[in-house]
Parts: structure tokens; C-alpha cells; sequence
């Protein structure tokens, strides 16, 4: 049985890790050097660093928080935020990343997703892919979920993996933050489309929101969540006992 994956995520802005609702309301939380540390040595299997404000703010992502962040992990790093061209790749994973999250970089060039996964390998790219419902169609968000693309999210992400993709996170905007449970059906229909691993984002308020998560779409590969984790509301080791014994294998 494959393993499956908890990722907590760091939404950072001004070198602070910070969080809302809908993408909207962030309230400042902790260091990103500090809870890097803290999730690297309690269980999680991998951590996601976004600078959620570089691709609006039109500018690179902070290199110097991202390197003494990277220092203090010893799991696998995901890091995106003002990601356009190779150049940002390179420099990003220089930092310490073990792979790059592209997003509104990809938008404006869908040639990047090609690109970079022919100079770095697929399993180095990661598509992430906010996504909200409008007159009841998945649409692609950017720009932090301000900027509505247009562009029909199941077809966009079909197409990335086709570029080469190897790996993509759905973050649900209608689901951020409301701590409801994932958003089952924009996953699922990502998951008909897709043979790389899908990373749920969006709408964990409880552990039982990853077990119904897993049980239900057994294709996806991992839950990423970020407040239940920073405050407390849900301890990974907890989590994965839990993941454990309803038949979910976790690494514990």
C-alpha cells in the first residue's frame, strides 16, 4: 500500500508565516525558521514554502528567509512564490528546494511547466493550481486567488502534466481555510484526468477530514493543511495513528 503524505504549508508574507479564509483575512501566525524546525522533526513527511505575495507584488521570492528555512528541514522541500523562468528555478533550488511550485508563472507561460521539467525532471515540478467556482465551473485563480484566469481548471491541469508536470496541488478557494473538510469533488475530478500524485489543499478543520479524504479518493497522494497544524488543532503524530488504524498507511 503506498503511503500516504502529510504536508504542512508555510503561507509566508514579509518573511512571517501568516493565514486566512478564502485566501483573504491573513493574520499573522509565527516564524517560518521556527515552524519549519518544529514540523521537520515531528512527523511531517514533507513542507511547502509559499512567498504568497511575490507574483502580485511583481518581484522574486525572499532567498534569505528561504535558506535559513531550508536549513532547518531534513524533509523534503516544496517552495514556489514568484516563479517565472528558469532562472528563478535554479535560484530557488540553490536556496535548499527539492522541488518548485509554479503557478501564475505558468499562467502567463505555459512553456515553463515544458522547460523546466526537461532541465530538471518532472519529479522537480510541481503545478499548483488554485481554483474556485464560478456559475458552477472550476476556475483558475491567480495572483494569491485575486485574479479570475478564465481558464477551466480540469483542462489546465491536464495540460500541465502533459508538459511535464509531476506532481499537483489543488487549492481549493472555495474550501480554504473553512475547516469543512476537503473539496471531494474538485478533487475527484482532478484525479480522472491525472496518473501523478495529487496533493489535496484546502478545508481540513479535523483529523477526520483527512481519514474521510483518503478513504474517499484513495488516488490522492497527500493532504496538505496549514493553520489545524501552526496552532495546535491537530498533531501530526495523532493524525497519522489515527490514518493508521483505519487502514490509511502513514509513515510513523
Amino acid at each position: 500500500m503506498i503511503t500516504k503524505r502529510i504536508i504542512p504549508c508555510l503561507d509566508v508574507r514579509d518573511g512571517r508565516v501568516v493565514k486566512g479564509v478564502n485566501f483573504e483575512s491573513l493574520r499573522d501566525v509565527s516564524s517560518p525558521v521556527e515552524l519549519a524546525k518544529y514540523y521537520s522533526s515531528c512527523g511531517a513527511d514533507e513542507l511547502v514554502f509559499y512567498d504568497i505575495t511575490a507574483s502580485s507584488d511583481g518581484r522574486k521570492i525572499f532567498t534569505d528567509i528561504l535558506k535559513e528555512t531550508a536549513r532547518q528541514v531534513f524533509i523534503p522541500l516544496t517552495v514556489g512564490g514568484g516563479i517565472s523562468s528558469l532562472e528563478d528555478f535554479d535560484r530557488v533550488l540553490k536556496c535548499g528546494a527539492d522541488k518548485v511550485s509554479v503557478n501564475s508563472g505558468a499562467i502567463r507561460n505555459p512553456g515553463l511547466i515544458y522547460e523546466s521539467a526537461k532541465r530538471y525532471g518532472d519529479q522537480c515540478v510541481v503545478l499548483s493550481v488554485d481554483v474556485k467556482r464560478v456559475d458552477g465551473v472550476f476556475r483558475v485563480f491567480q495572483k494569491g486567488g485575486r485574479e479570475n484566469t478564465g481558464l477551466e481548471a480540469i483542462e489546465w491541469i491536464r495540460r500541465g502534466v502533459e508538459s511535464g508536470a509531476g506532481e499537483i496541488v489543488l487549492n481549493s478557494i472555495d474550501t480554504d481555510g473553512v475547516k469543512g473538510g476537503f473539496d471531494l469533488e474538485m478533487l475527484e475530478a482532478v484525479c480522472k484526468v491525472v496518473s501523478v500524485p495529487v496533493i489535496a489543499s484546502g478545508g481540513a478543520g479535523k483529523i477526520e477530514d483527512f481519514i474521510t479524504l483518503f478513504k474517499t479518493l484513495p488516488r490522492v497522494d497527500a493532504g496538505l493543511a496549514a493553520s489545524i497544524f501552526h496552532f495546535g488543532e491537530v498533531l501530526i503524530p495523532e493524525l497519522k495513528q489515527k490514518m493508521r488504524e483505519n487502514g490509511i498507511e502513514a509513515r510513523i
